[in-house]
C-alpha cells in the first residue's frame, strides 16, 4: 500500500480560507505576533467555547500551561497536582517555575484523573507539608473528558484553582459544556496533529477580561506602562503570530466537521474490531454527560495475544523518533526500560508500520519517567497497566472509511492464530 496512514494530520478548509487570511496578513504587513487575524481567531474561539469566557492566542499549548500556573501564583517550592497519564507538556511547566509536580493516577473508565486519588493526595500533602497544593491540573487524555463535576467539587471544597489541560480535548464536552470552561483556566493546543491547527500554537481560556489582560501582559514580556521598556516582573514571548492565527481562522470553519469525523472513525473502529479477540477499543462512559472528540482512537491488546514478529520486539534500539516527533532525539544504549509496553504491543506497532500505518504506544505515565523519579505519586496502578497494553490508532480528517477497514484487516493479519 503506497499511502501512509498517520495518526492525525492537519486538514485545510475547503476553499483555502487559511491561505486567504495568511495572504491578507502579508498584504497588510501584519507579520507580527498581534493583528487582525489574532483578534478574529480569539473571537472565534470565544464563541466556540461558549461565549462567556475570554481567550488568549499563544505560541503553544505548553506556553498556555506555563502562563496559567503563573496566574495562579505558582512559584518555587509550591506543589501542583497533575495527572500522571499525560504528555510531558502538562507537567514540565510546573518545573519551569521551580515548583514540584505531584502526580495523581487514573480511574479505569476514562483513564483520566481519579477524583478519589485526587482527594487522597490533597489530604496527604497537607498532612506532610502543612499547606495545600497550589493548583490541580486534570487532562483530557486523547480527548476523553475527565469527571468535571467531581474534580471541580473537590477543588472548590479545598479552595484550590484548576487549570484544565484540554490540549487534546478541543471541542470535547462534559454535561454540554466545552472542556476548558470549568476551571480557572483552560488550555488548548493547535499543534499540527491536533483537532484544528495553526501549524503550531495554543490558547488559554480565561474566566474574565481581567485574567485575560494579566495573561496578555505576561505573554508580551510583562512591560510596564512607561514610554520606555521597564519590567517589574519576568515576562515571556508567548503571543501567537498573525500568520499562524490566519491559519486558525480558516480552521475554525471546519472545526465541527473535524470533530464529527473523529467520532465517526471511532464508531467504525468499535464496530469493526468488536469481534477481534483480545483487542478492545477504549470507549467513553455510557454516562451521557461525557462527549469526547476522540482526538485519537485508542485500544488495548490482551497480554496473551500473539503478534507476528513478537519474538523480535525490543531487540534493536530505535534509531528515530516514533510518532512523527519533530526535532532531535537522544540516542540510547538499550532498547528496553523498566516500564514499557508489552512485547506484543511493540510487535504490532512494527507490523503496522511496515504496512504504511502509524500506530503509537499510549503516553508513558509521568511518574515513571526518569526525570520525575523523585516526584510524589498517588496511584492505583491503572495508568501503568494501560501503558503496557494500550496503543493509538489513526483518526484524523485524512483517514477514510476504507483506511479504517484496511487498518483493521492489518490488525487481524498481525495477530497469529
Amino acid at each position: 500500500m503506497e499511502k501512509q496512514i498517520y495518526l492525525c494530520l492537519a486538514h485545510m478548509s475547503e476553499g483555502g480560507l487559511e491561505q486567504q487570511y495568511v495572504k491578507e496578513a502579508f498584504d497588510t504587513n501584519w507579520v507580527v505576533p498581534l493583528g487582525p487575524n489574532v483578534n478574529a481567531f480569539e473571537a472565534d474561539l470565544k464563541q466556540f467555547t461558549g461565549g462567556t469566557h475570554e481567550v488568549v492566542a499563544l505560541s503553544a499549548g505548553t506556553a498556555a500551561v506555563h502562563l496559567a500556573l503563573i496566574a495562579c501564583g505558582v512559584g518555587p517550592g509550591d506543589e501542583v497536582l497533575v495527572q500522571s497519564f499525560t504528555f510531558c507538556a502538562s507537567s514540565h511547566p510546573i518545573t519551569y517555575l521551580g515548583a514540584k509536580p505531584v502526580f495523581v493516577g487514573s480511574e479505569p473508565e476514562t483513564w483520566n484523573m481519579d477524583p478519589l486519588l485526587l482527594e487522597e493526595a490533597i489530604k496527604d500533602r497537607i498532612a506532610k507539608t502543612g499547606k495545600k497544593p497550589k493548583v490541580i491540573v486534570p487532562v483530557a487524555l486523547y480527548g476523553m473528558p475527565y469527571d468535571c463535576e467531581r474534580i471541580m467539587e473537590i477543588a472548590d471544597r479545598y479552595d484550590i484553582p484548576v487549570v484544565e489541560d484540554a490540549a487534546e480535548g478541543f471541542g470535547s464536552k462534559f454535561a454540554g459544556q466545552v472542556l476548558g470552561a470549568f476551571g480557572n483556566f483552560g488550555v488548548l493546543s493547535f499543534n499540527g496533529n491536533k483537532m484544528i491547527t495553526t501549524s503550531g500554537g495554543g490558547a488559554l481560556i480565561c474566566r474574565n477580561a481581567e485574567d485575560k489582560n494579566t495573561i496578555m501582559w505576561y505573554a508580551t514580556q510583562a512591560r510596564d506602562a512607561y514610554p520606555y521598556y521597564q519590567h517589574t516582573a519576568i515576562g515571556y514571548n508567548y503571543r501567537m503570530s498573525n500568520i499562524c492565527a490566519g491559519i486558525g481562522r480558516g480552521q475554525m470553519t471546519v472545526a465541527q466537521a473535524h470533530i464529527d469525523h473523529h467520532k465517526h472513525v471511532q464508531a467504525l473502529y468499535e464496530e469493526l474490531l468488536k469481534e477481534v479477540k483480545g483487542v478492545h477499543v477504549h470507549r467513553q462512559p455510557a454516562d451521557p454527560r461525557y462527549d469526547s472528540n476522540f482526538w485519537l482512537c485508542t485500544a488495548t491488546l490482551d497480554a496473551d495475544v500473539k503478534v507476528q514478529g513478537q519474538e523480535n520486539a525490543y531487540k534493536e534500539v530505535v534509531k528515530s523518533a516514533v510518532g512523527g516527533a519533530a526535532g532531535v532525539i537522544k540516542a540510547v544504549d538499550s532498547a528496553t526500560t523498566d516500564c514499557q509496553p508489552n512485547e506484543n504491543v511493540e510487535a504490532l506497532r512494527v507490523f503496522m508500520q511496515a504496512r504504511g500505518v502509524e500506530t503509537r504506544p499510549v503516553w508513558k505515565p509521568m511518574h515513571r519517567q526518569p526525570v520525575y523519579a523523585d516526584a510524589p505519586v498517588y496511584t492505583n496502578g491503572v495508568e501503568e497497566a494501560v501503558f503496557k497494553v494500550g496503543f493509538c490508532l489513526p483518526a484524523g480528517p485524512w483517514v477514510t472509511d476504507q483506511d479504517v477497514e484496511y487498518i483493521v484487516e492489518c490488525i487481524k493479519e498481525a495477530i497469529t492464530k
